[in-house]
């Protein structure tokens, strides 16, 4: 039976799409280079856009699906791009139409046997898979202090078991792809405190705190974060390291 899909980001699916950071275009260069061919782009787990983008600057045609109906709603039209409210287990794309797959911030809510079953099915010869996560945001030690706590403190409780995915790199999955070299890369924004604050709130821990205690979390770290970054409009540069897992789509495991 199919694992019941997780919504932990309708709730937030306004704010996902204004205040989640953009990948770097070095990113989508770079798989546009190891994919076989630059005519079609799947993007699984699409959430509202934000990788589907970026494939469509430099592939022909980008295939995003989502289960979430209000991601898909808020999502960032493009003319390259097709959205359609669908799993990344299930497509519902033709057999061997793409020339890469991406899902990015996304591996971590799929069931994986069905997934990767669903890339096979659908992978051009010699197309490539990756996946793509990003870790705990970087500011400076004042501000990065303060989310810390928030992280690692206030919402310890909250985050899914399947945050430990994300935190590792998605080392911690299985890949039974052979591995592509990636590059080291980062994404950056410079943002003013109020930005960094919407950011925050569409973690789903900062949801699910909420949701437990009746409490808002930013609110608590709020006088911290202000002190923390001097003037409120003055932008700060914020990071995140991004981990990527690449491989050519094999028919099947191991070759």
């Amino acid at each position: 039976m199919a694992a019941a899909f997780k919504d932990h980001f309708t709730p937030v699916a306004d704010a996902y799409r204004a205040f989640r950071p953009r990948y770097p275009r070095a990113l989508f260069r770079w798989l546009a280079e190891v994919a076989p061919a630059r005519g079609d782009a799947l993007d699984c787990g699409c959430g509202n856009g934000q990788a589907s983008l970026g494939l469509a600057e430099v592939f022909e045609r980008v295939h995003a699906v989502d289960p979430g109906e209000a991601q898909i709603r808020q999502a960032l039209r493009h003319p390259r791009v097709t959205y359609a409210v669908a799993p990344a287990e299930d497509t519902g794309l033709p057999p061997a139409s793409v020339d890469l797959a991406i899902a990015a911030q996304a591996m971590h809510w799929f069931d994986l046997d069905r997934f990767h079953a669903e890339l096979r099915r659908v992978a051009r010869p010699g197309a490539v898979f990756a996946a793509v996560t990003y870790g705990l945001t970087r500011v400076d030690p004042e501000v990065d202090a303060v989310v810390d706590r928030l992280y690692h403190g206030l919402l310890a409780g909250d985050w899914p078991p399947e945050r430990v995915h994300v935190e590792s790199g998605y080392r911690t999955l299985p890949f039974p792809f052979p591995e592509l070299e990636a590059p080291p890369l980062e994404i950056e924004e410079r943002w003013p405190m109020d930005v960094f604050l919407g950011y925050l709130g569409t973690w789903s821990a900062v949801t699910a705190h909420r949701k437990r205690t009746g409490a808002d979390p930013l609110l608590e770290i709020g006088p911290a974060l202000r002190a923390a970054w001097g003037t409120p409009e003055r932008p700060l540069r914020v990071t995140w390291p991004l981990a990527i897992r690449a491989g050519r789509i094999l028919p099947h495991a191991g070759g």
